[in-house]
């Protein structure tokens, strides 16, 4: 389930202790699924549950993202996407297309999809952004005088995407885990390797972090995909400073599919993290 989050435009997950868990911040959307996948034959839904005090009007639409080498998502404009991205946003369909919550009060998204005949084989792509439209300025206080110089008043608006996959034909991938180091970044600490993939589709699933004899994980972390404009990318997953000490060593990296459908290894390598 995904939550939105105010303050942040997009969902993000932070390693704490042994698992990766959302940001547990104040937020009023949530979202579930958080990842659609379509076979090109049948649609699904998406449900939206407004957890705040008072009413919420969100606007929904399909915009464009690409996979960069660090694990970005960089927005495209529809101008310069390419023939791939441009069918994404043919096929899927859904509605409605702009929805006002009341508090504690789920709302369907239906979710269709229609692959033309011909469309070549491989996985379309595009990400369904929810984002709040802010209430309307509240008028004036007629007994409060005007004041003579300008005022600029900022409304942020908020919004959070989950990407919808189209699948067209029989696909496959593979992907296997690189070298492992513990980096410092701008944020503090993080786990940081590189995740390959080859094939014509993108892998998707969850990393466990072991120390050898060991059943307890050091580290899990939910949901690290590699889209297919990307054969490699770079994961980082910001630790707390004590628990970037304990992850130098001998270890054991995982990555496995979603447990949703069945958890299965994708690759297990043993690493000394430096």
């Amino acid at each position: 389930m995904l939550r939105f989050l105010k303050g942040f435009g997009l969902f993000s997950a932070v390693v704490l202790g042994a698992a990766a868990a959302p940001v547990q911040a104040a937020g009023d959307l949530l979202v579930a699924p958080t990842r659609v996948v379509l076979d090109g034959s049948r649609g699904t839904e998406v449900v939206l549950n407004n957890i705040g005090a008072e009413p919420a009007t969100y606007r929904i639409s399909l915009e464009i993202k690409r996979m960069t080498a660090l694990g970005g998502l960089d927005e495209i404009a529809e101008a310069d996407a390419n023939a791939a991205e441009k069918a994404a946003l043919e096929m899927i369909s859904f509605s409605p297309r702009r929805v006002t919550l009341p508090p504690n009060q789920p709302q369907v998204i239906r979710v269709g999809v229609r692959v033309p005949e011909g469309t070549p084989p491989g996985e379309y792509r595009a990400h369904m952004l929810f984002r709040a439209v802010p209430d309307a300025a509240a008028p004036a206080d007629p007994a409060k005088p005007a004041s003579s110089g300008v005022s600029i008043a900022l409304t942020p608006i908020y919004g959070i995407t989950i990407p919808v996959i189209v699948r067209v034909g029989d696909l496959g991938a593979e992907a296997s885990i690189g070298e492992a180091r513990v980096v410092d970044t701008v944020d503090g600490p993080a786990f940081a390797f590189d995740l390959a993939r080859t094939g014509n589709r993108s892998v998707y699933g969850d990393v466990e972090v072991t120390r050898p004899g060991v059943a307890e994980p050091l580290l899990l972390a939910r949901g690290i995909a590699v889209y297919p404009e990307v054969g490699q990318r770079q994961v980082q997953l910001r630790v707390p400073t004590e628990l970037a000490a304990k992850l130098r060593g001998p270890v054991r990296i995982r990555y496995s599919e979603d447990r949703e459908v069945g958890g299965g290894t994708i690759d297990a390598v043993d690493r000394v993290v430096k």
